[in-house]
């Protein structure tokens, strides 16, 4: 206290001095040097080119203390995901998909309220991962992306959230292109074929299915064949029939043993245990 009174004690001697009137031919005085702030760094709008090339899949989650928000973790084998995409934004790997708008000014993401689908989960903490996700997007975040080597984004909440996504090129990315839709009808059991590298190699059946805008089949289905390539994204179940949706791609240097095309599922349509129905 000593020290405070000691400081305070001559700037108010000073101030209630009186100032002597200068002579009249004196200089006036120069003004004294005001400290100017720095311009604060200009926020560059995000890349939205970046943005809607990977898949971003959740890495980490914290709070403002740093604690992990467990409650966004709710399958571990398969980390929510985002995608940004025509203005939209579309979160995989919860209970139910979801999405809706976004816009971005500058670093500051919004999201409009999001729609979902209404399938109903038997695990609790799934369930509740909906919401977990759902309330925290549509709350305004600060965007944050880096590319070096390993894309990474982050969201910022105003509480101090931390929400940490690592990038995987989108197959649009990998392959130069927005591919072509089709739809394939895959048989409940895969059957032996004849593959160069691959010894003992099992090959789904398919045939090519068309639909209509309304979503009505159209036409005669393809002849069944062997699919040589595998459908990226997709778990085939002995017994089980299944109409998929799938992005057809052109790979543009094959290897010379390698296959020219590439599938990516999209959805499934449709599923039938065939093993159960004939029962």
């Amino acid at each position: 206290m000593k020290r405070f009174v000691m400081l305070a004690l001559p700037l108010a001697l000073v101030a209630c001095a009186k100032a002597p009137a200068p002579p009249e031919a004196a200089t006036p005085p120069a003004a004294p040097t005001s400290v100017v702030a720095a311009p604060a760094e200009p926020v560059s709008a995000i890349d939205a080119t970046l943005l809607g090339s990977q898949h971003w899949r959740l890495e980490k989650a914290v709070d403002a203390k740093g604690q992990a928000i467990e409650a966004l973790f709710a399958r571990a084998d398969k980390p929510l995901q985002l995608d940004f995409r025509d203005g939209r934004v579309s979160v995989s790997n919860a209970c139910n998909r979801m999405g809706g708008g976004y816009t971005l000014t500058g670093d500051r993401l919004q999201v409009a309220r999001m729609a979902a689908t209404l399938m109903a989960c038997t695990d609790p903490k799934l369930m509740a991962l909906d919401q977990a996700i759902g309330k925290r997007l549509e709350a305004a975040q600060t965007v944050a992306l880096r590319n070096d080597g390993q894309s990474q984004l982050t969201l910022t909440s105003a509480d101090g959230e931390v929400l940490t996504f690592r990038g995987e090129a989108t197959a649009e990315t990998r392959y130069g292109g927005p591919g072509e839709t089709a739809f394939l009808e895959v048989a409940a059991q895969a059957k032996p074929c004849s593959h160069p590298l691959i010894p003992n190699k099992q090959c789904l059946q398919v045939r090519e299915l068309h639909y209509d805008d309304h979503g009505l089949k159209t036409g005669t289905p393809g002849q069944w064949q062997p699919l040589y390539e595998d459908i990226e994204g997709y778990e085939h179940t002995d017994g089980v029939r299944n109409v998929v949706r799938v992005k057809r791609y052109t790979i543009k240097n094959p290897p010379a043993d390698g296959s020219s095309i590439a599938y990516v599922l999209d959805m499934v349509v449709e599923s039938e245990n065939v093993a159960t129905s004939k029962k």
